[in-house]
């Protein structure tokens, strides 16, 4: 009968596993400390077993050196790898904040990487042959998009409201609805944010209604900012009241105090014209008076993830002087994508059919039809052991966006025959292609509308090692 002891003895050194082929071939692969590291787990794992063994079963415990040279290959690889992973988004979900929120369109691809992969003008002007602005890049195609006066991005919408307000209201008051104080994810805050800035907010109104008279009787001679934030994650209905943009603004000149509207998830198309609930665009913004605003580069924009900040030039001046601008400003990537997909919306029908956002957003029941039935055939040919069905469904549009849209699709429900359904789930979460998808009433749902067509065969054949 074997005894703990004599199991220790047998695992392996990290030489004698060094010494392997196809360890030996890793080593011309990844770095030397990474393969010792992952060979060392390895051996570890293994001793911890050994420890944790009950007598009864000494004996059916074997140590073999191809094993742990086959586990230390996989840690390896694993090891190296980066954390940030592809997923398949199969869940509905759109702007889905925990997979990565917008796409960039597949068709700049190319130029952001000869951007990012030498050098650029990213702050010198070619013309003059002298140093430039990284915000010039962005300026003239936002300013045409949005009628504005002037522009400046940064890191992201939060960032920009922190800005916008440092620069504006520091040290004296801001007046807000209190309908309007959001929490905008993360735990992080409106009013939070907006107190970091210096400023004091001023809350007026109630949680359902706010009037025009309820801003006027707030203003005093340390009052520096109107703000109106759009509740673009949250509604509240029945007996509500707010006040428009348009009102604030000829209230806000009557006092000569600016009106800054934060949009949150911006948009420059009516997307009601796709079936879809009225967002306020940031052209209607401008038009009706706003003298700053405020909105995200990415969630229904569809680019990357940006604060923008449009609207008078006087104020958005200021905002470039402020300290900071510096420990906010975003990078030649962030840059690039954002213009390569800004330039889409001066053609709004390329806009829709090249912004994946976009295009998820707008697609009509045929086209999810049919992206149904080819993902239910690509499967149907495996003859796997399950229960299988096109069913309707309903997506998201998420993000923090349109809270109460709820969107017609076309879903795929599985039921295996032979496991649950939490374990295909795991499954296919923790495969190669990581698929996320949703379960409800005890079935694997994939809901097309998120799912491009060249992951049906990813997904088919993932679905296949799952079951096997």
């Amino acid at each position: 009968m074997l005894i703990k002891k004599e199991l220790f003895s047998m695992l392996p050194s990290v030489d004698e596993v060094l010494g392997n082929e196809n360890i030996v071939k890793a080593l011309e692969k990844y770095p030397r400390k990474l393969v010792l590291d992952s060979i060392r787990e390895s051996i570890d794992i293994k001793r911890k077993c050994i420890i944790n063994l009950s007598e009864d079963s000494i004996n059916n415990f074997s140590i073999k050196l191809e094993d742990i040279i086959e586990d230390s290959l996989e840690r390896i690889r694993i090891n190296y790898s980066l954390s940030l992973k592809k997923v398949i988004n199969a869940t509905g979900t759109v702007i889905h904040t925990n997979l990565g929120r917008s796409l960039l369109s597949e068709s700049i691809k190319e130029e952001l990487w000869d951007l990012s992969s030498r050098y650029s003008n990213l702050e010198y002007d070619l013309e003059k042959g002298e140093r430039g602005s990284r915000y010039n890049h962005l300026r003239q195609m936002i300013k045409k998009l949005t009628n504005a006066e002037d522009v400046l991005v940064v890191n992201n919408n939060a960032a920009a409201v922190l800005l916008v307000l440092s620069t504006m209201a520091k040290g004296k008051e801001t007046i807000v609805s209190r309908g309007e104080l959001v929490e905008v994810g993360g735990s992080f805050r409106i009013p939070n944010i907006m107190e970091l800035s210096g400023t004091k907010l001023v809350e007026i109104g109630s949680t359902n209604k706010t009037n025009l008279n309820d801003y006027k009787n707030a203003i005093n001679e340390d009052t520096k900012v109107i703000m109106k934030v759009h509740t673009s994650n949250y509604k509240i209905l029945g007996f509500t009241e707010c006040v428009d943009i348009e009102s604030l603004s000829k209230l806000g000149k009557e006092y000569d105090i600016p009106v800054i509207e934060d949009l949150g998830s911006g948009v420059f198309i009516d997307l009601s014209k796709y079936g879809l609930s009225y967002e306020p665009t940031v052209l209607d913004s401008i038009k009706n008076g706003a003298d700053i605003v405020t909105f995200s580069g990415d969630k229904m924009l569809g680019g990357p993830q940006a604060g923008i900040i449009v609207g008078k030039k006087k104020y958005i001046d200021k905002m470039k002087q402020n300290q900071l601008t510096r420990a906010l400003r975003v990078d030649k990537l962030t840059i690039c994508a954002l213009e390569a997909t800004l330039r889409m919306y001066l053609d709004e029908e390329k806009a829709v059919e090249n912004i994946p956002t976009l295009k998820m957003l707008t697609y009509n029941m045929q086209d999810l039809e049919e992206k149904a039935l080819a993902l239910f055939n690509k499967i149907d040919k495996l003859n796997l052991d399950i229960n299988m069905s096109i069913e309707d469904g309903f997506s998201q549009v998420g993000g923090g966006s349109m809270p109460i849209e709820v969107i017609k699709s076309k879903v795929i429900a599985i039921t295996p025959n032979k496991i649950n359904v939490s374990t295909l789930e795991k499954g296919l979460r923790l495969s190669e292609s990581h698929i996320i998808a949703r379960i409800y009433d005890n079935k694997y749902i994939l809901d097309v509308r998120t799912i491009f067509e060249d992951e049906f065969d990813v997904i088919a054949n993932e679905l296949e090692n799952a079951l096997i």
